[in-house]
């Protein structure tokens, strides 16, 4: 509501004027009140019933807490709760407090709570007549010459009066005499000075000197006066007085101006000869004392220059009297006015005040909820003291303003302890000036907590690699999780759930440390991974839980050495490889086929020749185990030959085993079979397990050619079928394809168990694409699954077939016989080509080099 209150009371008891505006805000009342009372009051005197003029309910102030507030060392009002008065509680000295500025006021805020309300009130301070005129001094001496001519002028020294208005200094009189008169000038600031005007000529041999009393009196009723003896001594003529170039000089000088400045040059000039004609600048004797100590004046020059610090926020503008003098025996003096305008400059920094601060917020508290009241005030003027403040983005709180220069701060959005606990606002109050000056005040907001957060645990899961044969008891693992509460909300306790009933039997947990501690060792060869979960609990009601995954994976140790699969150790049977004399230098003979239980590096084994009958006929590959010839074979070479090969893992420790190949050079083949048939036992008892092998290979390779050519054929349907989706929209070069269909080759008896090939064939492509995986490798560093576009070396050379050179009909039934099994046929990335009737691409796994 708007309106307005004045209350009157007899000039005996004080009086005091009250005006009251009201106006309704968005989140609290304020008002605006305003009273007069004259200095000097007594303590306890009542300035106005703020609580009437407020229209405050009385029977709900005590629970309220009205106080009144004000900036400044000084309380000088205060509130009768009983009454609702506003009262006087120090003294009031208007001259101390505003000095010549007028109208002076004091401002204040009334608080009171429940709800929250703000109301801003000012007191003007009126002056009262207590301070008399004070002259600079009690004499003043003139010299006058003779020779003056009547209307010439001669300015007194300026009575000051500290009080304003019609309190303040309003004339002078002059004491009755036949030779002078006194003129009251005015100055721009309202100030009063006496200048005397001859009126009638100065006569020395009539009389030397004059005595006269100016009299200063104030507009008070009574009026206060003050006096000075004026002593005018009367000396011979100096004729010529000194002349000043203009009457009136105008400058402008910004506040920040440092000292030595030049402001202005005054210049005069006398025609008189000699000391007579020299001309010394000075103040004028009515100079004010604080303008001496602004300003300097060089005697010589007439340069005005800067000597302290200028404040445009004391005083706007200077009316600097000076005077030129020549040094005749009765000098000539000429007198002219500067007026200096002095510029203001953004030299007052805002300050901030802040009223009140409530601390703690609950973090749930509803955006809007007040948190503290706070006001800025700037001494510069216009722009260089319009202020706005403002706080660091990126926090969950805002500055509002009801009123000029105060205003609210509030939450802007919900809170959160476990990310905040508290915050440390920084405002910041910055005026338009420029460049603008600024001014920051620190508020701490702390903020409560409740429950409301689960523990988490630094890792959604975790991958731990053991090597195998390790130590029973050794830690693995420390699940790591926080809870951002506090107290037993954050109190963390960690269980090993029992989903596998073989992980309880191996692995345990520390309840208070997440510590995973292994029971027992682990073989590589025996179980490669091991999962299970970890719950973590806090001590919450009701109680938070994370489910943390953890993966155990037994990293792979050389512990076994390469195992010869052929030629078959540790037997009685000779198994003999044939070769024609005459065979050319690079023809594969046979090949030692080993595997190493081992997984990586460690099962990587590389073949060298260690001993034979002929070192220069034979070669092995260093990595593929093929024996071939070296050179051509001659008819002078032995028949027999026996080599000695050296297989050797590459892990470290590297690991050895050695296998006996022997080789016959004969013409034809029946001598072999004979000379097999001699050497050959009795009863072989792996001569059903060899019918049973081969016909396994015919069943696998007949289902392998009935897969492919499936396979063959449903890709030529999906090819059809995407090209015309693609001839009819354009907007996609490929179409997504569909589940990927995989093929998995034979396995053969000597392949490790976790590795297998895989034929990926997609919905729209013209090509097969072979991935040869292996789903664990040996790096504790490495991922669970590894896919590779070649196989792994130590693999490869665990596999008997290759991609260059596939047995004929022929060979099979002749290393049959010998109980000799072929896994390579079903471990090939590849369909079997030529003489078997598959026709599909031929991929092998063979790694470059």
């Amino acid at each position: 509501m708007n309106g307005v209150a004045v209350r009157s009371r007899g000039v005996t008891t004080g009086q005091v004027l009250s005006l009251l505006l009201l106006f309704g805000v968005s989140d609290w009342v304020s008002a605006a009140i305003r009273y007069a009372i004259p200095e000097e009051a007594r303590r306890g005197s009542a300035v106005g019933n703020v609580v009437a003029d407020l229209a405050l309910d009385f029977g709900r102030l005590p629970g309220r807490r009205l106080r009144v507030v004000s900036g400044g060392t000084k309380k000088y009002f205060g509130v009768d709760l009983a009454s609702g008065a506003l009262l006087v509680s120090e003294r009031i000295d208007r001259e101390e407090l505003c000095g010549a500025l007028s109208p002076c006021s004091l401002s204040f805020e009334i608080v009171v709570e429940n709800p929250l309300e703000l109301y801003s009130g000012t007191v003007e301070i009126q002056d009262i007549n207590d301070n008399d005129p004070v002259f600079p001094s009690s004499q003043a001496r003139l010299e006058i010459s003779e020779s003056v001519a009547a209307g010439a002028r001669f300015p007194l020294e300026s009575a000051q009066d500290p009080d304003v208005g019609i309190n303040s200094l309003q004339t002078y009189q002059l004491s009755a005499n036949p030779h002078f008169a006194l003129d009251v000038q005015t100055r721009v600031d309202g100030s009063k000075y006496a200048e005397l005007v001859l009126e009638k000529e100065l006569d020395r041999e009539e009389q030397r000197e004059l005595h006269l009393v100016l009299t200063a009196l104030d507009g008070g009723s009574p009026p206060r006066s003050a006096h000075v003896q004026i002593h005018i001594d009367v000396v011979d003529a100096n004729d010529n007085a000194p002349v000043f170039n203009q009457s009136t000089y105008k400058a402008s000088v910004r506040e920040n101006t440092p000292s030595g400045t030049l402001v202005a040059r005054i210049s005069a000039y006398d025609l008189d000869d000699g000391p007579n004609g020299d001309i010394v600048y000075s103040f004028s004797s009515h100079t004010p004392a604080k303008v001496r100590e602004l300003f300097a004046l060089d005697s010589a020059t007439g340069e005005l220059r800067v000597k302290g610090q200028l404040d445009y926020e004391e005083t706007k503008l200077y009316e600097i009297y000076l005077q030129a003098k020549d040094k005749g025996a009765v000098p000539g003096v000429a007198h002219c006015k500067v007026l200096v305008e002095v510029v203001d400059v953004n030299d007052n920094t805002p300050e901030v005040t802040v009223t009140s601060v409530y601390s703690p917020v609950p973090e749930d508290a509803a955006p809007g909820t007040v948190v503290a009241l706070l006001s800025v005030t700037d001494l510069d003027s216009h722009d260089n003291g319009l202020v706005n403040c403002f706080i660091s983005p990126g926090i969950p709180f805002m500055l509002s303003s009801s009123l000029k220069n105060y205003y609210t701060l509030k939450t802007k959005a919900a809170l959160d302890r476990e990310k905040a606990s508290e915050y440390n606002i920084t405002i910041t109050a910055r005026d338009s000036g420029s460049p603008p000056l600024s001014a920051v005040k620190q508020i701490l907001v702390q903020v409560s907590d409740v429950n409301d957060n689960a523990p988490k645990s630094s890792q959604d899961s975790y991958d731990v690699y053991v090597l195998e044969n390790n130590m029973p008891g050794i830690p693995v693992l420390n699940v790591s999780a926080t809870d951002p509460d506090l107290g037993r909300n954050a109190h963390l306790s960690y269980t090993l759930l029992q989903g596998d009933t073989t992980v309880g039997h191996l692995f345990s947990i520390n309840r208070d440390n997440g510590t995973l501690y292994l029971l027992t060792s682990l073989d590589h060869e025996d179980q490669v991974e091991f999962n299970m979960m970890v719950q973590v609990q806090d001590g919450g009601s009701p109680p938070l839980a994370t489910n943390v995954s953890v993966s155990v994976f037994v990293t792979d140790l050389n512990d076994n050495a390469p195992t010869v699969l052929y030629p078959l150790p540790n037997t009685t049977a000779t198994y003999t490889d044939v070769v024609a004399p005459g065979t050319p230098a690079g023809h594969m003979v046979t090949k030692v086929v080993a595997v190493d239980a081992d997984a990586g590096y460690n099962a990587w084994i590389s073949y060298t020749l260690l001993q034979a009958t002929d070192p220069s006929l034979f070669s092995v590959g260093l990595h593929s185990g093929e024996i071939f010839t070296a050179r051509q074979l001659r008819e002078d070479d032995a028949p027999q030959h026996t080599l000695v090969i050296l297989l050797k893992d590459h892990g470290e420790p590297v690991l050895s085993a050695s296998a006996t190949v022997s080789i016959s050079v004969a013409e034809m083949v029946k001598e072999v079979f004979t000379d097999l048939s001699d050497v050959a036992p009795a009863n072989d008892p792996r001569r059903h397990v060899t019918f049973y092998l081969i016909l396994a290979v015919i069943l696998v390779s007949a289902a392998f050619f009935i897969t492919m050519l499936s396979v063959g054929i449903f890709k030529c349907y999906k090819w059809r079928q995407s090209k015309e989706l693609f001839n009819s929209s354009r907007n996609t070069l490929y179409r997504t394809p569909g589940p990927f269909h995989h093929i998995d080759a034979v396995r053969g008896g000597f392949t490790p168990p976790n590795f297998y090939h895989q034929v990926y064939l997609t919905t729209d492509s013209r090509q097969s694409d072979l991935l040869c995986k292996k789903p664990f490798t040996s790096s504790p560093l490495g991922s669970r699954q590894s896919t590779m576009r070649n196989g792994e070396p130590g693999l490869y050379h665990q596999i008997v077939g290759t991609a260059s050179r596939l047995p004929t009909p022929a060979e099979v039934i002749k290393f049959a016989a010998n109980g000799i099994s072929f896994p390579f046929l079903s471990a090939s990335c590849a369909g079997v080509v030529g003489d078997w009737g598959v026709t599909s691409h031929s991929v092998a796994c063979k790694p470059e080099g």
